[in-house]
C-alpha cells in the first residue's frame, strides 16, 4: 500500500483577499511564500514556512487584465462557475480548541453550523468560506461536552 497524505488544496478565487483574510482568522494559517507562477496568487501555511510541505491551501486568483497566465498554466475555467465546492462537498480539518473557535466565529460574525457524530467522537462545525466553499472542523466531541457542561 502507498504512503499518501494530502499535500495541499487550492481554490481558484475570485474574492482573493478576503480568502486569505478568512483562512488567516479562521485557521490561523500564515503567507508564505510562493514560486513565480505566471498568474497572481497566494500561499498559506499551517507552521513554518520555510518548508513547501507546509503550504496547505494554494489561493488560485486571476489577472482580470492578463489572464493568458493562468488559462496557459492551469487552463481556463468559466468565472461563474467559481463559487461553490462543485463535485468537492467540503474541506474538513481536524482541530482542537472548540470554545475560542466559537468565540472566533461570534466575533468575526460568520454564521456556522454544528453537529455532534457521538459514534466517532467528533464535534462538527461547519461553514462557508467567501468563495461558497463548505469547510468543515473537526473537534473532540468531549470538547463540546465539557462546554455544555461550563453553560449548564
Amino acid at each position: 500500500m502507498t504512503n499518501l497524505s494530502l499535500n495541499h488544496f487550492s481554490i481558484r478565487s475570485l474574492e482573493i483577499e478576503k480568502t486569505t483574510e478568512f483562512f488567516s482568522k479562521l485557521l490561523g494559517l500564515t503567507v508564505g511564500p510562493r514560486p513565480d507562477f505566471p498568474f497572481p496568487g497566494v500561499w498559506l501555511y499551517n507552521g513554518d514556512d520555510s518548508s513547501w510541505a507546509n503550504a496547505v491551501l494554494h489561493l488560485i486568483a486571476i489577472d482580470k487584465n492578463n489572464p493568458n497566465g493562468l488559462k496557459q498554466y492551469l487552463g481556463e475555467r468559466d468565472p461563474s462557475s467559481l463559487y461553490g465546492s462543485g463535485a468537492v462537498d467540503h474541506i474538513a480539518f481536524f482541530a482542537t480548541g472548540l470554545e475560542e473557535k466559537i468565540a472566533l466565529l461570534k466575533e468575526l460574525k460568520l454564521p456556522y453550523r454544528e453537529r455532534t457524530v457521538p459514534a466517532i467522537e467528533l464535534h462538527q462545525i461547519f461553514l462557508d468560506d467567501p468563495n461558497g466553499v463548505v469547510i468543515e472542523l473537526n473537534y473532540p466531541a468531549e470538547e463540546k461536552a465539557a462546554l455544555d457542561a461550563k453553560a449548564a
